[in-house]
Order: structure tokens, then sequence, then C-alpha cells
């Protein structure tokens, strides 16, 4: 049921991309921190009317367990009416990832997955600040394909 309800999600995401509005975001690049359940490095650049790239990289060690992942999104922005600065956006990406195990041999698994994307996105007028709140969704492909529902994630970066 998961996986149905992410692939309607990407679905709808990939047909309503030719329908985003005008520039919508206010800044063409930023740089900073996504901060949930796994904080990571966060890189916006503008890529068209209306639309970014974002990369995401995260990296930890913890409990005898080396974790890497760089996640790429597609995301399409829309102005929220009456709010300037403020918008919402979706999206898909990929990612790939690394975990390493010191206690097991030094077992490793590489992951590979499809993302969704959906959130909102302020910049502050005036200053070179934007935060953005998402939630990305992922359908893992290996080593076993199962569907996280998700990261919830709050972006702080610099404009520029």
């Amino acid at each position: 049921m998961k996986k149905l309800l992410f692939t309607i999600i990407a679905g709808v995401a990939l047909f309503t991309m030719n329908l985003s509005s005008a520039n919508a975001q206010e800044y063409k690049n930023a740089i900073g921190g996504r901060f949930g359940s796994y904080n990571g490095v966060s890189f916006k650049t503008g890529l068209n009317k209306g639309a970014m790239l974002e990369l995401i990289g995260n990296f930890r060690s913890s409990s005898g367990v080396n974790y890497a992942q760089l996640t790429g999104l597609y995301e399409i922005y829309n102005p929220i009416g009456g709010a300037p600065g403020l918008n919402w956006y979706y999206g898909v990406g990929g990612s790939i990832g690394s975990m390493k195990w010191k206690h097991h041999n030094n077992d490793s698994d590489i992951y590979l997955g499809v993302n969704g994307v959906l959130g909102l996105d302020y910049k502050f007028n005036g200053a070179p600040i934007n935060l953005s709140l998402d939630w990305i969704p992922t359908l893992r492909l290996t080593p076993d394909t199962d569907f996280y529902s998700g990261d919830i994630g709050l972006g702080v970066r610099f404009t520029f």
C-alpha cells in the first residue's frame, strides 16, 4: 500500500511539473544545513523558471556504523499568495548511500532510492537567509526494496 501511495504521488508530481508558475523562488543559490532524522549539508541552485536542484549530503558515525548518503532533488516552486517570500514546493529525485558495520567484519551495503519531496520555503526580505521545512519519503531499491515514510527536515541556508 505504501509503495502504491508513493507511486501515485511521484506520478502526480511528474505530471504537474510543467504547470509551475513563473520564477517563484527569490534567490539563485543557497548553501547551509538540513536538520532532521539525518542531519546534513544542503545546496540549492536555480535551474529555470520556478525550478531548483537541491543536493543533500548526510554523513554520520555511531554505534559501530558509518553511514553516508547523497540525495539529488528536482524541485518545482510555487508562490503562496499574500505571503511574499513564501513558496511551497514538490519534486522528485534519487539517492545513493552506503553503510558499513565496524563490528560485523566491516560488512557494507550500497543503498539506492527514489525520493519525493514536499515542502515550504521562505526567503527573508533584505537578508541572505532561507528557511525550509520539507518531507522526503523514499522508495529504497537496494539492497532490499522497501518504503521509508520519510524524513522531515528544517533547512537553514545562506543565499547568494
